[in-house]
């Protein structure tokens, strides 16, 4: 499911370890794990991940739930800033803009989230959500996310 890289961005981390320092957050994100979502692919800059569609994750017509999308978006961007701070310092939302494009329907949501520009204290961010039905995929949303 690992997909390229969007843009040919090629960041250095602060922190020499943030592959490690972001599987241990992992641990602690008790709602990424109570949706299913799994990061598979952690590098500077850029994450991917994805959940399976269970029924909770689905709104009444059985479409992914909007805020399922939200989640996940600001799961793939705000690990993406975070691959690039110093080991000491934390990253927190401060806007995210999703624009949805087409209902989810399959049975696997995923998302890559990238920065588009690091700051001194701010990252600029953009984020994919495509929809898995077996092999096909859709775009469904893409984000805008500062962090």
């Amino acid at each position: 499911m690992t997909g390229k890289f969007p843009a040919p961005f090629a960041y250095q981390s602060k922190n020499p370890d943030f592959k490690a320092l972001i599987a241990d957050k992992i641990t602690r994100q008790h709602f990424m794990k109570h949706i299913g979502f799994e990061i598979t692919c952690i590098e500077a800059g850029y994450v991917e991940g994805s959940a399976p569609l269970v029924s909770f994750l689905r709104q009444q017509d059985g479409r992914v739930h909007g805020g399922v999308t939200a989640t996940v978006a600001d799961l793939v961007t705000g690990f993406a800033a975070f691959s690039l701070v110093s080991p000491d310092d934390r990253v927190v939302t401060s806007d995210l803009k999703v624009s949805y494009f087409s209902p989810g329907t399959g049975d696997m949501i995923f998302g890559r989230g990238w920065v588009i520009k690091p700051g001194k204290r701010l990252h600029y961010c953009e984020a994919e959500i495509y929809d898995y039905h077996g092999e096909e995929s859709v775009l469904i949303a893409k984000a805008f996310a500062i962090m």
